[in-house]
């Protein structure tokens, strides 16, 4: 019995316990409730002080409104009626849902408290005016209030709680809706446009953008597509007073005014299908409560429509101003437009037009007027004729004759140019045309991705069916490369170790007052044939090059030697070039038969002297250097600070001289210059080279002439650009009305330096080498596209120099529409293969993925 006693001892022991611990836990709930009810009732009780003291009673629709709006009265008698016990709801219900947490949260409430709640308000609604001041429960000035999402939601819950324990309120029917308020359905989302933006009212935090800054405030009502615009859970969201306050201000003015006649485009709209929430429990009184306000609210929304239009004060005052916007923005639309059509004339006034298009011209054999037969190397004699011509502040003028003083070729002054060019730049700094023109070139871009994506397939099946046509059998032209750089390294080497082992015996040089052979030039340099390869050589660009231009023109050194250069790479040397001219022959060989690919050579005269038009000339017929597969352009390098400090040249004027003088005497009378004018029927344009990221002065207006400028300084290279372009210009004026090819301004521009130098090549040239500045000044780019300004591109060429592969602008330019090519600029330097154009179309259509059809 004892033991029985002891085992049951634990057991009644854990039951005393387990007693002892629920009486106390019923003894803290007891107090927490009673706690908690004396705390609700507190808060509650401040809340009908508060709006006791603020409370705002809004009048009823009146019977003059219903007599002008019949639709008013007619859908009242329908709707269903509010029972009179009703009228007397508790204030504690009234306050409670009229407060709204409008402190809080200042868009909760937004669907439906523009009227009041009360049922006792709209038992005679129809006898008072319509007035929407309980909108302005929210002063003016407030600062932008940050709520989380979590916050509000935390927050309404815990105040529908409140509710919910002091009268018993459904979650549905409560003052705060909840459900409403954060529900994801589609047919729960209200919208109200306020100030320009959309609020979602019903989704907790989305913020809805307009569709376009100009854009009317109350254009769509519908549900925003944009990207970007939904708050994230744990982002905050921002509220402002001001749209608030705004708005009713709006309505406020609105339904105060009488003069209401028709229907015009309304001022927002409501989402109908979402004024009823449940149509299954319109029996409470509190449901019949939300259905009159809402359905009073759908009136008030269609007397707003009927009046916005025709209210002149909110149409002047109030509302957008989508007239006057439009107007404005197309007078600056249009002021943009004729700036930019202003530039395009500017640019027709200098450059020089062909009366007949070259490629419109008939073929012209054995003309004795022009001196061009069907043997491009032998010269047919042409009579002079009697033009005179002088050098005249750096600008040669031509006359009919030695005794007239009427300039048969005028040019515009270099006063008048840089004024031009001037405004030119002033017109590139506008706010307005950059942003214009930066919108077109997007445009164009899109507009071609567009293209891409319809006609793609079409293009590369109609591509497919033509006969005969691929990319290695179509033309290709390379539209800048350097004569001096045009083999490949390999090719290079191969000729070097051939002359070498066949002529090693031939003097080829002279220095400091001794004759070299080519065997003893390699001896002084402790080299022989065997020792030769690529790498040696070290004539390929590479890291050290970049930005660094002058490390890239020692790669023209063969093996770091500039004798081994004058040997091989000059056609002015002791064997008056023969080297140079038998490798181009290799090179010219390469080209015809590969039957599909031109040329365009850039060979070099200095300036130095008058002489090196004959020399140069001389040096092409004598080595007969024709090939139909290649033409050629004379580049003048920018040396003018070079030559003053060699005491070669004494003023600018000197060089220009040297320069264009034989070209005059030629073009007069072919039989003073032969070889020259053979020379000039195979030359098609003029090029400005050397390094663009010097810094230099921005010309002024009025600059010095040439003969004036006597300093050790370099011209900048707009005035170089002007001197040559007026030069080119009174010669091939001449020059076409004797029958002779003309020759284009086709310079180096904006590899590197200003976007200034850009701006001058777009007044005076014909086509560009690089550009890749362009991508700096929308408004030159844009101005290049309308101008169809030819680019001539060598993205591996830049590689090395001045711009990353991966950040040239060339796909940008293609895509965009402007005219650019593919070019190599220094196979020697730059590329590997034995066809250096085909490298870099393959490199180009790797890189960024061109299809056939984009190569063609």
């Amino acid at each position: 019995m004892d033991s029985s006693s002891s085992s049951s001892s634990p057991s009644s022991y854990s039951i005393n316990l387990a007693l002892a611990a629920l009486f106390g836990a019923s003894v803290m709930a007891i107090s927490a409730f009673f706690i908690h009810k004396r705390s609700v009732d507190q808060v509650l009780d401040r809340l009908l002080k508060l709006r006791s003291a603020t409370r705002r009673h809004p009048p009823s629709f009146s019977s003059s409104a219903a007599a002008e709006d019949p639709s008013l009265a007619s859908e009242d008698d329908e709707e269903i009626e509010i029972a009179g016990d009703e009228e007397e709801i508790a204030s504690d219900d009234d306050v409670l849902s009229r407060y709204r947490v409008s402190s809080s949260m200042p868009n909760v409430g937004l669907s439906n408290h523009w009227f009041d709640d009360r049922p006792t308000e709209f038992g005679n609604r129809a006898a008072a005016s319509v007035s929407w001041d309980k909108l302005n429960l929210i002063p003016s000035g407030l600062p932008p209030l940050h709520t989380a999402r979590k916050d509000v939601e935390s927050v309404v819950q815990n105040l529908n709680m409140l509710s919910d324990s002091r009268m018993g309120l459904t979650e549905s029917s409560g003052p705060f809706e909840v459900k409403n308020l954060f529900s994801k359905d589609k047919g729960q989302d209200h919208y109200v446009n306020k100030s320009g933006s959309k609020i979602r009212v019903g989704s907790g935090g989305r913020l809805m953008t307009p569709r376009s800054s100009r854009g009317y405030a109350f254009d769509s009502t519908g549900d925003s597509d944009d990207e970007g615009t939904e708050v994230s859970t744990g982002q905050d969201v921002l509220f402002t007073y001001e749209d608030l306050n705004s708005s009713a201000d709006i309505i406020n003015l609105h339904a105060n005014n009488s003069d209401i006649h028709n229907v015009s485009a309304p001022p927002f709209e409501v989402d109908n299908s979402s004024c009823i929430s449940d149509q299954k429990c319109r029996a409470t009184a509190n449901e019949a409560e939300e259905n009159v306000v809402q359905h009073d609210a759908r009136k008030a929304d269609t007397a707003l429509m009927h009046a916005v239009e025709n209210d002149s004060i909110v149409t002047n005052n109030i509302l957008p101003q989508t007239t006057t916007m439009n107007e404005s923005t197309d007078k600056e639309e249009e002021e943009v437009w004729k700036m930019i059509r202003g530039c395009l004339d500017l640019r027709e006034r200098y450059v020089y037009r062909e009366n007949v298009a070259p490629w419109m011209k008939a073929p012209v054999e054995g003309s004795s007027a022009s001196g061009v037969n069907s043997d491009p190397l032998c010269f047919v004699p042409v009579e002079a004729t009697a033009h005179h011509f002088r050098m005249e502040d750096g600008v040669v003028r031509v006359y009919a004759s030695e005794n007239d003083a009427t300039d048969l070729f005028p040019v515009a002054s270099s006063t008048m140019f840089f004024t031009d060019m001037h405004h030119l730049l002033k017109v590139m700094s506008i706010g307005n045309v950059r942003s214009a023109c930066h919108h077109r070139l997007r445009f164009l871009e899109e507009k071609f991705r567009l293209h891409l994506l319809i006609k793609a397939d079409r293009e590369f099946l109609a591509q497919k069916s033509a006969p005969h046509r691929d990319f290695y059998n179509i033309r290709k032209v390379d539209t800048h490369v350097h004569h001096s750089a045009c083999m490949n390294q390999k090719q290079l080497l191969r000729f070097i170790k051939s002359k070498l082992r066949n002529e090693p015996d031939e003097v080829v040089i002279f220095r400091d007052g001794m004759y070299f052979t080519l065997k003893e030039v390699f001896e002084s340099l402790q080299l022989t044939g065997y020792d030769l390869n690529v790498d040696l050589m070290d004539v390929h660009a590479d890291k050290s090059t970049f930005h660094r231009f002058d490390k890239f023109n020692l790669k023209y050194n063969p093996c770091g030697q500039s004798r081994l250069r004058e040997i091989f790479l000059k056609q002015d040397n002791l064997i008056q070039g023969r080297f140079l001219a038998e490798v181009t022959k290799q090179v010219l060989s390469d080209l015809e038969a590969s039957k599909y690919q031109m040329a365009e050579y850039r060979v070099s005269i200095y300036g130095r002297k008058q002489s090196e038009w004959d020399q140069l000339a001389s040096w092409f017929i004598n080595n007969e250097l024709y090939s139909e597969n290649v033409v050629w352009l004379i580049q003048i390098p920018r040396l003018y600070n070079v030559y003053k400090s060699m005491g070669t040249a004494t003023s600018f004027q000197n060089i220009l001289d040297n320069v264009f003088i034989p070209l005059f005497e030629v073009t007069v009378d072919p039989n003073s210059h032969p070889h020259l004018h053979m020379f000039l029927m195979q030359v098609v344009g003029f090029d400005l080279v050397d390094d663009e990221s010097k810094p230099e002065r921005r010309p002024t207006k009025h600059m010095p002439k040439p003969a004036e400028w006597t300093n050790e300084f370099n011209p900048a290279y707009s005035y170089y650009a002007y001197y040559c372009y007026a030069n080119l210009y009174t010669l091939n004026k001449l020059r076409e009305s004797k029958g002779m090819p003309t020759i284009r301004l086709r310079p180096h521009c904006g590899e590197a330096g200003d976007v200034d130098h850009l701006a001058a090549a777009f007044l005076l040239c014909h086509n560009i080498s690089h550009g890749i500045i362009l991508r700096k000044s929308p408004v030159l780019q844009y101005l290049y596209y309308l101008a169809q300004i030819g680019l001539a591109m060598s993205p591996l060429s830049n590689n090395s120099l001045f711009l990353d592969y991966h950040r040239n602008p060339f796909p940008m330019f293609f895509q965009r529409g402007l005219n650019v090519s593919l070019s190599t600029d220094d196979p020697l330097q730059i590329h590997l293969t034995k066809e250096p154009l085909v490298e870099e179309y393959s490199v180009a259509a790797k890189v960024h993925v061109f299809s056939s059809f984009h190569l063609h």
